[in-house]
């Protein structure tokens, strides 16, 4: 059976998972990007300096998690105007959830060394 537009466009197909994270005091929601979310996450990942582009490592778990935090109805918690703040958070929990997020994501380690080399 072939899909439909229709069909396409009313499928949920995007996932959520509950993290608990104890040094926060609860649980959080990680979620899948939509394909704006992702495209827009992979262009904050260069730099556009003059005639070169330099890959943009700055706060890189604090950026893919600005994009995947979410609510309980799968908005984002964070905006780019957090991502000082969010960065500042523990390391460790960082890096749990930025593992999570890859996986749900479907974001392998080669894709994050695409986006980040030089």
């Amino acid at each position: 059976m072939s899909l439909t537009r229709e069909s396409i466009l009313e499928a949920k197909d995007l996932q959520t998972q509950s993290i608990q994270v104890p040094e926060w005091g609860g649980e959080v929601l990680v979620k899948t990007m939509t394909g704006k979310e992702r495209d827009a996450f992979e262009m904050e990942a260069y730099t556009v300096k003059g005639k070169s582009v330099e890959a943009n490592r700055e706060n890189f778990r604090a950026r893919i998690l600005l994009h995947t935090l979410a609510d309980a109805e799968g908005k984002r918690l964070f905006s780019a105007e957090d991502l000082e703040g969010l960065g500042s958070k523990s390391g460790k929990v960082l890096d749990r959830l930025f593992g999570i997020a890859m996986k749900l994501n479907g974001l392998s380690q080669t894709d994050m060394e695409e986006l980040t080399k030089n």
